[in-house]
């Protein structure tokens, strides 16, 4: 059931939206090219086009004003609540664009208090609401603390719910047949973790497996007691009634605040795009946060991927559920086998990659394209068959239902990479049968979050086909001609054990926009989402055309709380001495300020190199301080370290640029290496470069620039977290004041106060430190 928060409610407006023939002209309020946020009080209501709307409008801003006043209920009901004018402003522009039904892109700096300005409009709105994030540690922040403190807040009932991929949730079955197999379980950790999940599923409620501290998130055990669209028998479980997604989904069906992910909503949106009933309810409003990363989760999410982890997984589950329910119906270990086997010459067909940069391939520059071809008809051949004996014996077994549909879309995966010109083995029987979600017609795609976190299974599982894809791949020498191939990329990559074919849109724009329902309002929220003034890259890049735009800056005193410092005299980036240059630049910092520092480097050999230099350095002078680098143990851990204060240092890359938040003095030197222009060696990036240049555009000033001007935003963002913070920013890229582009770069960080000198940076350090 959802949680409810209940009191003496405040007045409440009707969910119904303002119809369309009220909207104001999208250009009310700040637009793209304006510095100037969406107007405050007065200027935020548009001239109403009847009695009625501007009644409604105006009853929204008084109650708006006299929620966040300084003597109003927030104030007297919150500890440390502070008036803030730039979070009244922005709840304003919120409850005008919930009244018209409009999309709200709303740029909001630290400390603005962005969550309540969102969430506060919306509840008095009423209706169903949706809250989006990019995290699983956002979403439960808000559906743990923020929302259940602010309807306290308001005394406003309210039912919320938590919504999450299936991957989040324990399984019954899994968890049962995890500890009946004695086979199942590959390490003495795997025995350890086991245990606390069995302790775990006698007391959870929820099944969320982020309640289980004791077993971090990217355990291996995870994806041995959890389930995945391809294992999960729906309504055929015997554990169907007790499942936790099916309770999940119940719950965040009848609340009226629901929060999930970006990945779930883009599900739902292919899904809807496919003319399949929604996964997620239909709501009135939907709020996303953290918004800057939906291009890039629109993107992977909307591809395809296939992997030759997903072969032998099939292949193993086939032999073992043949063996163990229909042994006598063929030989399962003869069938089994040329699926492994294919597995692995495809493996051998693409070893090659591993040696190119970041061990991606272009599917255009395939090394050897050849073997990658009879590999990939090898492996067609091989789930052809099976899939026709799982498919002929699917009575004997629910398991075999399952078996013959995972190698029906595994022969759909594959044969897109298939040359067209050659031919291919038949397809196995399309087999339709019951998903979890049959009985009310959600379907089946309640796989949205987990896939980086955790396991590429679970990725392989989560994705859908995004309509348009091309369905047989062309031959090379056509590819580049070719209409269906066109609006899409295609690359390989390898990891230590796999390789993962993957098929990416260039463009989500139209896939993004194109299903939203009509009167659905949108807000789009993020500390980083424009250029200085301009939107223009984040609403191209989804569609949002018609769009209103706003920015609050935040309320902290930069220019005396913080120092940006670009070194004066350091190489080049692109020089072979720019990264000793760089360590020996920053140790006087990290001493001045006795650890309690943040390197973000934007290569992972570079994180190796950095912290290589500084492990000599910090025991040539002795130095105790905890020195960390990013893949020695969990994130989570190393967060953990950093925040308790004890002066640590930690060496990271792309997954610390953002999302963390480590206030106070146990963090004050933010040292950035390098610009964060995306690498070249990207196939979507690259791939998307080609196509600006193809018709006529500058993919440096279109795409690159302004994806590197968010992304510095957000490292910088790692600095300043509360109004009495303060730090320094070091970043030693000296094209950030040499180059012309520079000035956009650092116009867009916050005002610090800026100095070239080390040794102005050092004493500002020491004189805060007290020393």
């Amino acid at each position: 059931m959802p949680e409810r928060a209940s009191g003496a409610p405040l007045e409440r407006q009707a969910g119904d939206s303002a119809d369309p023939a009220d909207r104001p002209d999208p250009g009310v309020g700040a637009t793209p090219s304006s510095s100037a946020p969406v107007s405050p009080v007065a200027d935020t209501v548009s001239p109403p086009d009847d009695e009625e709307a501007g009644e409604r409008r105006a009853a929204a801003v008084r109650r708006i004003a006299a929620l966040f006043a300084t003597d109003g209920p927030l104030a007297q009901r919150l500890p440390g609540f502070r008036a803030r004018s730039q979070q009244t402003e922005m709840a304003l522009a919120v409850a005008e664009t919930l009244a018209d039904g409009g999309t709200l892109v709303a740029e909001a700096g630290t400390g603005t208090g962005k969550t309540y300005a969102y969430l506060a409009p919306a509840l008095l709105r009423g209706g169903k609401v949706l809250v989006s994030t990019a995290t699983k540690t956002l979403q439960d922040q808000i559906f743990s603390r923020d929302l259940p403190q602010l309807v306290a807040a308001m005394q406003m009932p309210a039912a919320i719910a938590l919504l999450k991929g299936r991957g989040n949730y324990l399984c019954h079955l899994h968890l049962e047949r995890t500890e009946a197999d004695p086979r199942a379980l590959a390490s003495r950790e795997e025995v350890v973790h086991l245990g606390h999940i069995r302790k775990f599923a006698k007391r959870t409620r929820t099944g969320d497996i982020a309640e289980l501290a004791e077993v971090p998130d990217n355990a291996s055990i995870w994806g041995k007691v959890t389930s995945t669209r391809d294992n999960c028998l729906g309504t055929e479980c015997g554990f169907y009634r007790d499942c936790h997604v099916v309770k999940a989904r119940k719950a965040a069906m009848e609340a009226e605040v629901v929060v999930v992910n970006h990945a779930l909503f883009l599900a739902d949106l292919a899904l809807r795009g496919e003319g399949i009933a929604e996964l997620l309810p239909r709501a009135d409003c939907v709020i996303f946060d953290e918004a800057h990363q939906l291009p890039t989760v629109a993107t992977r999410f909307l591809g395809e991927s296939v992997s030759t982890h997903q072969m032998l997984e099939l292949a193993r589950d086939s032999l073992n559920t043949g063996l163990a329910q229909a042994r006598e119906s063929a030989d399962w270990v003869a069938l089994a086998q040329p699926l492994e086997q294919a597995a692995r010459e495809l493996r051998l067909a693409c070893a090659a990659i591993e040696r190119m940069p970041g061990q991606k391939s272009a599917f255009e520059a395939l090394p050897d394209p050849e073997a990658f071809d009879a590999a990939i008809l090898a492996a067609l051949e091989a789930a052809g068959t099976l899939g026709k004996v799982v498919a002929a014996v699917r009575e004997r077994h629910p398991d075999f239902e399952l078996l013959a549909r995972r190698a029906a879309e595994l022969f759909g995966r594959l044969l897109r990479w298939a040359p067209e010109a050659q031919p291919v083995p038949p397809a196995p029987p399309a087999v339709e049968g019951p998903s979890a979600w049959d009985d009310d017609g959600a379907g089946d795609a309640l796989d949205g979050d987990s896939a980086d976190e955790r396991t590429a299974a679970h990725h392989d599982a989560e994705q859908l086909s995004l309509p348009g894809a091309p369905v047989r791949r062309k031959p090379r020498a056509a590819a580049a001609d070719s209409e269906d191939d066109a609006d899409w990329v295609r690359w390989i990559e390898t990891t230590t054990h796999h390789v993962r074919l993957q098929a990416a849109p260039l463009s989500v724009a139209k896939a993004f926009s194109r299903h939203r329902p009509e009167g659905q309002a949108w807000i789009l929220t993020s500390a980083t989402l424009a250029v200085r003034t301009d939107f223009s890259h984040f609403t191209r890049q989804l569609g949002l055309w018609e769009a209103r735009t706003g920015q609050w800056e935040s309320p902290f005193d930069y220019p005396n709380c913080g120092m940006l410092f670009v070194p004066q005299g350091i190489p080049a980036p692109d020089r072979p001495e720019f990264t000793q240059a760089f360590v020996d630049t920053l140790v006087p910092l990290i001493e001045a300020n006795q650890g309690s520092a943040l390197i973000l480097c934007t290569t992972l050999r570079a994180v190796d190199t950095v912290h290589r230099l500084l492990s000599a350095v910090f025991a040539e002078r002795g130095w105790k301080w905890p020195l960390l680098r990013q893949g020695e143990r969990t994130r989570r851990e190393l967060l953990e370290t950093l925040r308790t204060g004890n002066h640590a240092v930690l060496v990271g890359s792309a997954s610390f640029w953002e999302g963390i938040d480590v206030p106070g003095d146990a963090l004050t030197l933010v040292a950035i290496d390098k610009l964060p222009f995306a690498p070249p060696d990207d196939p979507v990036i690259d791939a998307r470069i080609k196509e600006s240049r193809k018709r006529g555009g500058n993919p440096f000033f279109e795409f690159q620039l302004p994806q590197a001007a968010i992304a510095l935003k957000q490292g910088a963002g790692r600095l300043i977290r509360r109004e009495s913070d303060w730090g320094v920013l070091m970043v030693a890229d000296r094209r950030l004041v040499e180059k012309p582009y520079g000035k956009l770069l650092w116009r867009g960080l916050p005002p610090f106060a800026r100095s070239r000198n080390r040794e102005d940076v050092v004493a500002f350090l020491r004189e805060r430190r007290g020393r």
